[in-house]
């Protein structure tokens, strides 16, 4: 038996093969394709050995031996019942012959990362997880919770283990407990310059910038202009705006009351304020932390 495991979600890839390695009764053989020779290829797939009837062989990107990589093909065929090869090619070359044979062979498994648009199965995917760690979220926790770290799930995993200690969890102790995520940061920095307040920026700030980018806050600031600029446009319910740009709900609830109450005209203000703040990053020396406040202070003006 083969199974190949591609993909590049990390978190869901281990998953797989810890559970693989879980249910098998035995010692798994574990392998970087790297370092075996062609000669050992026989000896992989071959069946039971004096100390085993079964084997359980985790080979980790063979793809990246060349002579391996070319040369399994003529062996898939004569893989032992006994044996239960685990290929692991997180990014392998789908146009090459030893893959279209895997595919038609083997047992594919692939595991994506999400995007932006895969918000709502992430907070489906926090509630479900929380159980199996003693945890119950409700939905505004699960959306919280994905709003304040993100849609990575190792991240989201390692903020349920820190929540699963507490007695109880409601988004308010999550915002307490979880450390946020360089977004969430940026929209309340985003949230203090369209509320007016040019004294918060000030205090923000001067902490981003010991932390953060300076060229990656700018461009989850542009974002999140450009999330206002959609909703002051859109006659759409916000729901329905979040599917269409792929984007988290809860956050476009978030800007949703600015939007309405700053309207197109200050909206499309905000956007041309970001769009010359933009070229002034890329053509001018400035410091881009003193443009970005600069920016803010403008933004907060209107």
């Amino acid at each position: 038996m083969i199974t190949v495991l591609t993909g590049d979600n990390s978190f869901e890839l281990t998953r797989a093969i810890d559970e693989i390695v879980r249910t098998f009764d035995g010692v798994a053989e574990k392998f970087e394709g790297g370092d075996l020779e062609l000669s050992q290829l026989p000896d992989l797939l071959q069946g039971g050995t004096l100390f085993a009837s079964e084997r359980l062989v985790i080979v980790r990107e063979v793809s990246e031996n060349k002579a391996l990589w070319d040369a399994l093909p003529d062996w898939l065929g004569r893989v032992s019942d006994d044996v239960h090869v685990v290929l692991i090619e997180p990014k392998p070359d789908k146009r090459t012959k030893t893959f279209k044979d895997l595919q038609k062979k083997a047992n594919v498994q692939s595991f994506t990362v999400w995007s932006d648009r895969d918000t709502v199965a992430a907070e489906s995917w926090v509630i479900e997880e929380a159980k199996k760690q003693g945890l119950v979220l409700d939905k505004k926790s699960a959306q919280t919770l994905v709003s304040r770290v993100g849609i990575d799930q190792w991240q989201l995993f390692h903020a349920l283990e820190k929540l699963a200690v507490l007695d109880t969890v409601t988004p308010e102790v999550i915002e307490k407990v979880i450390e946020a995520h360089p977004s969430e940061n940026v929209f309340n920095l985003l949230d203090a310059a369209l509320r007016g307040d040019s004294k918060k920026i000030a205090e923000m700030i001067p902490t981003l910038e010991r932390t953060q980018d300076p060229y990656m806050t700018f461009g989850l600031l542009a974002g999140q202009v450009f999330q206002l600029t959609v909703l002051a446009v859109a006659t759409k319910p916000t729901a329905d705006i979040a599917k269409d740009i792929g984007a988290h709900p809860y956050a476009l609830g978030k800007l949703a009351p600015h939007a309405k109450r700053l309207g197109l005209s200050n909206a499309r203000k905000i956007a041309k304020i970001f769009a010359d703040t933009d070229i002034a990053m890329k053509s001018t020396g400035a410091d881009p932390w003193l443009l970005i406040e600069e920016a803010l202070i403008k933004t907060a003006s209107l």
